[in-house]
């Protein structure tokens, strides 16, 4: 069993080991290499979540663990469940836990602790932040925003940024701009949107539009026809737009639906 220092231990980055029993990844690359879904920015947040856990908890901690297969798999489970979270947001959380639960919580107890400490004011995780403001970029003035944080930060990045940049070179910057401002909401700042200028009604052919309809005929919930043609908000013919397609294909096909190439 390694000691307490050896579990806290930093790398050459400055961030803690990737695991306080051994050097195996937060995930078995080896057992599973295709799988893709965890990035190593979330397994390096949840390998923080573990070390601070272990600190906090100590052998109440080590004892919910008894091999490092339980590890792994434990890890690798919550990675899975807290994409799109920011640091801070699960920081947040780890600090609440810490006053209010003896015990290490469970994924599901974790989970809602974030949903309370993050969509108390209504304010969405910056994965689906950044997603509407992807989507509605085109008509920002005229969209009905979950929250006016995603407006101000979308309009911080740049409409056309995230039109047309990829999710990795846009999205950081997005998130730290949603970040300062979340932040500024839950200090108590009212964020006013501007008044939109009157302009022609051209709602029926909006992409927003032409997704809720092409859900509805689909039988599709709104969310997952959003997140499907998500790709329709990038540029004509670009890599970026035929790559999010490609993926989303494959999910419509165990459906058996084509996804449009257009909207237009």
């Amino acid at each position: 069993m390694k000691t307490p220092a050896e579990i806290l231990a930093k790398n050459a980055n400055g961030l803690p080991q990737q695991s306080w029993t051994s050097k195996t990844p937060t995930g078995d690359q080896q057992a599973e290499p295709v799988s893709n879904e965890l990035s190593v920015e979330v397994k390096t947040l949840v390998n923080m979540i573990f070390a601070r856990f272990m600190a906090i908890y100590g052998h109440k901690f080590k004892s919910c663990f008894e091999t490092q297969d339980e590890i792994r798999i434990a890890k690798r489970e919550w990675a899975l469940s807290l994409g799109g979270y920011t640091e801070q947001e699960l920081v947040a959380a780890i600090d609440y836990c810490k006053e209010h639960s003896a015990w290490m919580p469970t994924i599901s107890e974790f989970l809602k602790v974030l949903r309370n400490l993050t969509g108390d004011l209504g304010l969405p995780i910056a994965k689906h932040a950044y997603e509407e403001a992807c989507l509605n970029a085109e008509h920002a003035s005229k969209h009905n925003w979950t929250h006016p944080a995603i407006y101000f930060a979308g309009k911080a990045t740049g409409w056309f940024r995230l039109r047309t940049e990829d999710e990795v070179d846009v999205f950081p910057d997005f998130r730290y701009n949603y970040d300062v401002i979340c932040r500024r909401v839950r200090a108590g700042e009212e964020l006013t949107m501007p008044v939109a200028v009157a302009l022609p009604d051209k709602s029926d052919t909006s992409l927003f539009t032409f997704i809720q309809s092409w859900g509805e005929e689909n039988n599709l919930k709104p969310e997952v026809a959003s997140k499907w043609l998500f790709y329709l908000t990038k540029p004509k013919g670009s890599e970026v737009r035929k790559r999010f397609q490609k993926l989303a294909q494959v999910e419509a096909n165990a459906m058996g639906i084509q996804l449009p190439d257009d909207y237009q």
